[in-house]
């Protein structure tokens, strides 16, 4: 079985396929001070729950935008699974040219995006990832990523809003059932909402015109299935597409030969 853990600015995602599906998936908050034995006994223990035996772990591939993480993420693969992590770089075999100025900069979350609606849906395409920040990561016609876009996540908006006025309630967001608020929460989440899906709509209406046609849009991240409510943009929901594409990604390079390298690396 594979092991795949997806390490984000504010989450850790542990995912288990067995070939054929996933059998098991389990998220953590993001932090560069957890142990490998932290880990070991949060999810080592959810594998009990299910009846997953850690032996039947035989490959593993972890992808982080959060360098800190990466040391101990690498530390419990080895030492409570006994399996050398690949670490999607821009070493790896993609099989998806990224026709960007600096691919050894480009973020791994964005890449495997590209990755994996290319190989599910083909281009061309846009993937909107609605995560800490948000993404627009663009796939050409003929199957290379293009680069795109970043914004600032909804929550950070959220976040910087309450800090800077000082009246203004912290809150989460939500579909309003109106645009006016007749309260400065409703009115906070009228903006927030309806400033997002437009800044949404925006970008991938410009993306599309550079792009010169009608590309698939693929949504994906946890706010999506929320703002997916107020506007008809996306043509495809993809839950796991990072997922997939860490899963792909290791199966691209399953052949490579990988030694233990110093506790440093």
């Amino acid at each position: 079985m594979l092991l795949v853990i997806d390490a984000g600015n504010t989450n850790v995602v542990f995912a288990v396929h067995d070939g054929s599906s996933w059998v098991g998936q389990w998220r953590m908050s993001t932090s560069d001070s957890r142990t490998a034995d932290e880990y070991a006994v949060w999810l080592l223990g959810l594998f009990d729950r299910i009846g997953l035996n850690a032996g039947s772990i035989t490959r593993a591939i972890i992808g982080t935008v959060v360098p800190a993480a990466l040391y101990d993420l690498r530390r419990f693969c080895r030492q409570w699974l006994d399996v050398e992590p690949l670490v999607a770089n821009a070493g790896l075999e993609w099989g998806i040219e990224a026709l960007v100025d600096n691919p050894s900069e480009l973020g791994a979350d964005r890449r495997l995006n590209g990755l994996a609606a290319q190989h599910f849906y083909g281009g061309p395409l846009i993937v909107v990832d609605f995560g800490t920040a948000t993404t627009f990561d663009v796939v050409n016609e003929h199957g290379q990523y293009c680069g795109g876009a970043i914004a600032p996540g909804v929550n950070l908006s959220i976040d910087a809003l309450h800090r800077a006025a000082a009246r203004l309630p912290r809150m989460s967001i939500g579909r309003p059932l109106n645009a006016i608020g007749r309260s400065t929460s409703v009115a906070m989440r009228s903006g927030l909402f309806w400033g997002y899906v437009g800044l949404v709509e925006g970008i991938v209406g410009r993306i599309s015109e550079e792009m010169g046609g009608r590309p698939k849009i693929i949504a994906t991240g946890g706010l999506a299935p929320l703002f997916s409510e107020g506007t008809n943009l996306f043509d495809v929901m993809a839950p796991d597409l990072t997922l997939d594409g860490l899963r792909l990604l290791a199966d691209r390079n399953a052949m490579a030969q990988h030694t233990h390298s110093p506790e440093g690396m």
